[in-house]
């Protein structure tokens, strides 16, 4: 096989998703026309350039066969996700709302990925289709982040992400007709929780174009606002409670709410990682209510409120901001700072290093103190029931150290750009994380990351991606070992 051949199956998906992408814009035309906005223009020819160029794309690399190898799937993954970012720019940058492609590429980034960081001023003045817009990105993001973990990562085996391989995902040849069929099933349940969520907010007392957007970017774990306070404008108690229950919601595996409209509710009961991750946001809301309390911001109940939002935020990887969490005092700031690591569970929408790969180091750890301790027994690690290979194991601990090392190395690089310390550690562990705001009174959560340098914005924009893209699926690339045939 030649190498423009091998490339063909990377190129016809990529022009599929492209084509895509292209028609989602006339979305936000159709919003901007109904408003009487002269942007619907801008939507319009975005839409058709972004259109023309995936159809060519998928046109001319049809009739190739559908299997797809290891190193085919893993450059498609990064090759379409840049190609969407790309194209995703093009709206904001000829809206003129940003004043570079730079941000506008930034802005686009931060939304596909779910990130939720934003260099964009005055959203409460800035155009429907503009703000509808980055809703979706973040909505489309959130739902391809899904199918990815559940078809792709896991046939990758990247970080441990093989205990969620599926017996119809053994080989890279059934990709494609099975993500098809399963990703049917999901897509309908994330429009459908997308939609109750909508009727919640607007139930909680938010206009109907708000309450769209929010719904998007709540169950996508987005962060994603129309109001330049975040939800803490609306200052309301109902909608706060809404977002808690739809961001925790959109951090479970989705591949369990299909199987519970199947009939099948014992997987989501017995399931450990929902567990964990439940007991986790327990034991971290009460420690965020504590703070909140004795720092005398917000007092009883009220720092109840606060303390579950901004944690389950924060936890979740949504990036939503009801309150400065940073004015708790200096023991908050290192909280959040712990906390915006973690993320939710494997096959959601959650970003993070996630639960299920601290509940695989933890069995590790046990499962070697237990040999040195008995050097004759035999033990064995477990999750969910089933006995975890020592391959696992070790693709678990090289994705905690790649992941503390790309952490370390882009803290350094921002620091080496001018940046604060603080500003340089929340924006690195931020976008690696997938979160949002970070900490400081630059990027925290009452600023954004408008103020901050072109090349700072490059790499807090790379970081997103190794982030979402869970590592592996980036560095390889820059492998020479892979490129060989």
């Amino acid at each position: 096989m030649t190498a423009f051949a091998e490339f063909r199956p990377v190129m016809l998906v990529t022009g599929l998703l492209v084509a895509t992408l292209g028609f989602a814009m006339l979305l936000p035309a159709l919003v901007d026309i109904a408003a009487d906005n002269d942007d619907w223009m801008i939507f319009a020819s975005a839409g058709t350039m972004t259109m023309l160029v995936g159809l060519g794309l998928f046109a001319a690399n049809r009739g190739i066969p559908k299997g797809l190898s290891t190193r085919q799937a893993m450059l498609m993954t990064v090759a379409s996700w840049m190609a969407l970012v790309a194209f995703g720019a093009l709206p904001f940058h000829w809206s003129g709302i940003v004043p570079s492609y730079t941000d506008a590429f930034f802005e686009s980034m931060s939304g596909l990925t779910t990130t939720g960081a934003t260099v964009i001023t005055g959203l409460d003045y800035a155009p429907p289709g503009i703000l509808f817009w980055r809703g979706l990105l973040q909505w489309l993001g959130g739902l391809g982040i899904i199918v990815m973990a559940i078809a792709v990562l896991p046939m990758l085996q990247i970080g441990g992400m093989q205990l969620f391989k599926a017996e119809a995902f053994d080989t890279a040849e059934k990709i494609l007709p099975r993500a098809t069929q399963i990703s049917t099933s999901i897509t309908l349940v994330f429009i459908a929780m997308t939609g109750i969520c909508a009727v919640a907010y607007m139930a909680g007392g938010m206009a109907a174009d708000d309450a769209i957007i929010h719904a998007m970017t709540t169950v996508a774990t987005g962060g994603f606002s129309s109001k330049d306070g975040s939800i803490g404008h609306f200052n309301s108690a109902a909608v706060e409670w809404i977002a808690i229950v739809f961001m925790v919601l959109g951090s479970i595996p989705f591949i369990l709410y299909v199987q519970m409209l199947q009939g099948r509710f014992k997987p989501f009961f017995r399931d450990e990682q929902v567990k964990a991750f439940m007991s986790f946001l327990g034991v971290a809301v009460l420690a965020g209510w504590m703070m909140a309390h004795f720092s005398e911001n917000h007092i009883g109940l009220e720092g109840l409120r606060h303390a579950a939002f901004n944690v389950v935020s924060i936890v979740t990887g949504t990036g939503y901001a009801s309150t400065d969490y940073g004015l708790w005092g200096p023991h908050a700031v290192a909280f959040f700072f712990i906390i915006m690591f973690v993320g939710g569970c494997a096959g959601s929408t959650s970003c993070g290093i996630k639960i299920f790969r601290f509940q695989v180091l933890i069995e590790g750890v046990r499962q070697h103190v237990s040999q040195v301790m008995y050097p004759n027994g035999v033990f064995r690690a477990h999750f969910n029931g089933k006995p975890i290979q020592d391959r696992v194991i070790a693709s678990v601990m090289s994705f905690f150290f790649l992941f503390m090392a790309s952490f370390v190395v882009l803290a350094i690089l921002l620091r080496l750009t001018g940046l604060d310390t603080v500003s340089s550690l929340s924006g690195a562990g931020t976008a690696l994380s997938n979160v949002g705001p970070g900490l400081g009174d630059i990027i925290g959560p009452s600023g954004n990351f408008q103020s901050l340098s072109d090349i700072q914005k490059w790499l807090l924009a790379v970081g997103m991606l190794l982030g979402r893209l869970e590592l592996f699926t980036v560095l390889v690339l820059f492998l020479p070992r892979f490129w060989r045939s």
